[in-house]
């Protein structure tokens, strides 16, 4: 049976499946659209919120940005697992006593104003939408290849999926949903580095074969192999780095910091029944993403080893067009590899200087990994189930971000508060809808490679939220003055940092031009804490926050019972 044909039976078993759950978990209210009724149990909803994090980009590209990047690609595994770590021990409880579910419902409740919750609203559509971005391309990526069509078909085609279960199931239907996506995802990123690790180092638990010696009894390390092919191709040595301290520091710092802005999950703490079962729910969701996270360095180096290998040949001289391997013919359709004869000896090469002839796209490699290792059609069709359901379960997690704060904090909380319940599950869908075309046209038109789309909106969040957020919690006298102010100037700063050097002046976009050496990766950073300045400054220099705020803050701090979310 030919791949084709196996990606079309997985991947529409699997949609199957999302949307039978979808039709049987249906919302019939806004408490089940919104935090799915609050009654998910903490297993569940620890598989849901790791399906939720582990985005396209961890699946997808965050193996291959290492693979490329080596070292330097560290800074986003240390970044997103240090991140989830700091908002589930850190933030999570305090949020959850709070009570509201959604970061522009605390906000605007925190900082008594409706500016607030409108500035809110505004940068968790910015920043949902620039992480959404991320998400459609990964869909697009896998369907091109797959299913063979263009991007613009794999997108559609996604869209249409995730319309169909994140506007009619809700929450409830969403949480349910990446229950299944999690494990589709888990299984079909495990089983290929699985194989893969005893085909080159003889050892089934890949975490392990990445320090292990190689299975051709040479006694070679692996790394020491990587290292080797690396340097002899004019790259730099894969385990060591080449970027600056201060922008490693800052890209990791931005990642980690940006997670406790990111509405799509702080939401789904509020879907467990106690503040006990959201600890409970964060701890297992730990457990989930570190099999991936872990996962993911070993697949890039094996990775990295078979790519040179399959395209140098054994030689090393590289390898006639007319023997290129299937991978690369198959590849070369999407667009996203590419072969330019320089010498014109009809052989291809990769290197890392002027002698290299081929272009290929980093978010290709997990897809790709199988096929080069020629493992069988059916893990092959599986990886891009597993894609498309990571993909998928963070694209539907971000669209409900999308529509709630839209139909919730903008309408019910603000503009139009006298709406009912029906309507404002209107309003919700409606506005999902709407979320669904523009997320497909940004998937189709990325601001950049996955991983990179979603570095950028850890960055907006971390430059907007986490201030907000975390003065809220621990300084009973931050005031909305501060507060706006802050969330303005950080936010501000931020985007048009990155707005200068990805599409006003991308040629100037090297460390020389950065400001102090950082990148546009790691800028959120420097605008969470203009941010904070802001802030902390602006506050000093207006009335402190009311009484009751400030009782409201020391309630939350020093907790004598679980609050409970309402959808209101």
């Amino acid at each position: 049976m030919s791949i084709q044909l196996l990606t079309i039976l997985i991947v529409g078993a699997s949609f199957a499946l999302y949307i039978a759950i979808a039709l049987w978990a249906r919302a019939g209210s806004t408490q089940e659209f919104y935090v799915a009724g609050g009654d998910v149990h903490p297993i569940a909803n620890g598989m849901a919120t790791a399906a939720d994090w582990m985005s396209a980009a961890s699946f997808i590209s965050m193996a291959g940005l290492i693979s490329f990047m080596g070292y330097d690609g560290g800074v986003y595994l240390m970044g997103w697992t240090g991140g989830y770590v700091l908002l589930a021990l850190c933030l999570a409880p305090y949020l959850r006593k709070f009570g509201k579910f959604t970061v522009p419902d605390f906000i605007g409740d925190r900082y008594y104003s409706q500016v607030a919750r409108t500035v809110a609203v505004v940068c968790a559509i910015f920043v949902s939408f620039t992480y959404v971005a991320g998400q459609m391309r990964g869909v697009g990526v896998v369907f091109s290849r797959f299913l063979e069509v263009d991007i613009l078909t794999g997108v559609i085609i996604g869209m249409g999926v995730v319309f169909f279960y994140a506007v009619l199931g809700g929450m409830k239907g969403i949480t349910y949903t990446q229950v299944a996506q999690y494990c589709v995802l888990i299984f079909a990123y495990l089983v290929p580095a699985v194989f893969i690790s005893i085909m080159i180092t003889g050892n089934p638990i890949p975490q392990l074969g990445m320090g292990d010696t190689l299975a051709d009894g040479s006694g070679t390390y692996l790394l020491d192999k990587l290292d080797g092919l690396s340097q002899e191709l004019g790259f730099t040595a894969y385990t060591s780095g080449t970027k600056s301290k201060i922008d490693v520091f800052f890209i990791t710092a931005a990642l980690m910091v940006g997670t406790a802005g990111l509405p799509h999950v702080i939401v789904r703490f509020f879907t467990v029944p106690k503040v006990r079962d959201a600890r409970k729910s964060a701890g297992w969701a730990l457990l989930f993403i570190a099999l991936l996270y872990t996962t993911a360095p070993s697949i890039a180096a094996f990775a990295r080893v078979n790519m040179i290998n399959t395209i140098n040949g054994p030689e090393g001289q590289g390898i006639a067009r007319e023997q290129a391997p299937s991978w690369i013919n198959n590849w070369e359709k999407t667009g996203l590899i590419s072969w330019e004869d320089k010498n014109d000896d009809g052989r291809m090469y990769y290197a890392g200087d002027e002698r290299n002839e081929m272009t290929i796209d980093r978010d290709i490699m997990v897809m790709a990994n199988p096929e080069i290792a020629n493992l069988p059609a059916w893990v092959i069709a599986l990886v891009a189930a597993g894609g498309i359901a990571a993909a998928l379960s963070t694209s539907a997690g971000l669209l409900l971000v999308i529509s709630t704060s839209v139909s919730h904090d903008l309408l019910k909380r603000n503009l139009m508060p006298d709406i009912t319940d029906r309507q404002e599950l209107r309003y919700a869908r409606g506005a999902a809808a709407v979320a669904v075309v523009i997320a497909g046209y940004l998937g189709v038109n990325p601001p950049g490679f996955v991983a990179q789309v979603v570095a950028f909106a850890f960055g907006l969040a971390a430059a907007s939220f986490f201030p907000a957020i975390i003065l809220g919690i621990f300084s009973r006298r931050m005031n909305k003055e501060g507060a706006i102010s802050g969330m303005l100037s950080g936010v501000t700063f931020t985007a048009a940092y990155i707005v200068y050097f990805k599409f006003v002046n991308p040629g100037a976009n090297v460390p020389e031009n950065w400001l102090w050496g950082i990148s546009p990766e790691g800028i959120g950073t420097l605008g969470m804490l203009l941010n904070f300045v802001v802030a902390l400054a602006v506050s000093r220099f207006t009335p402190d926050a009311p009484e009751e705020i400030q009782a409201m803050v020391e309630s939350i701090r020093f907790p004598k019972g679980s609050g409970e979310a309402q959808a209101h």
